[in-house]
């Protein structure tokens, strides 16, 4: 429906809602909770295991990630912290650096080993046709003058 607004009537400016949901945080789970959570969820029979998950509020994948950690030996330390990670730490640009040049040395002498091995069978070529060379001139009878 389309109500007609007159140049009196202004809309009321839209306000934000007073009381708007808190933003919400990441869960923490302790490493007791988590092996408590893997062991019940392994020993439950396949019709309860969802239920597990959905009375925990939980996915499957975390009980998938928590039992490779357990198995990994992960599992025995402090509750995980947001923002932490078991990937290894990153490196410094001197060692990418480092590795890069590495690499490029690694290259450069593969490239100067193959050019040396070119040379040499080029070289014994030389030696080979030179003689081959000389053979034939000494194969050739004498000429009457």
């Amino acid at each position: 429906m389309y109500v007609s607004t007159s140049s009196d009537d202004q809309p009321a400016p839209a306000t934000p809602a007073a009381d708007s949901a808190p933003r919400p945080s990441r869960r923490l789970f302790s490493p007791e909770y988590k092996l408590a959570i893997v062991t019940e969820y392994e020993n439950a029979p396949n019709g309860e295991k969802g239920a597990i998950l959905r009375r925990e509020g939980l996915y499957s994948s975390h009980v998938i990630e928590w039992a490779r950690a357990r198995d990994a030996g992960r599992l025995t330390g402090e509750p995980s912290e947001p923002g932490t990670s078991t990937k290894p730490p990153r490196k410094s640009a001197e060692q990418i650096e480092l590795e890069k040049l590495r690499r490029q040395n690694e290259k450069l002498t593969s490239d100067l080993a193959k050019t040396r091995m070119a040379l040499d069978i080029m070289g014994k070529a030389h030696a080979l046709l030179q003689e081959l060379s000389g053979n034939t001139d000494d194969d050739r009878p004498p000429s009457s003058s």
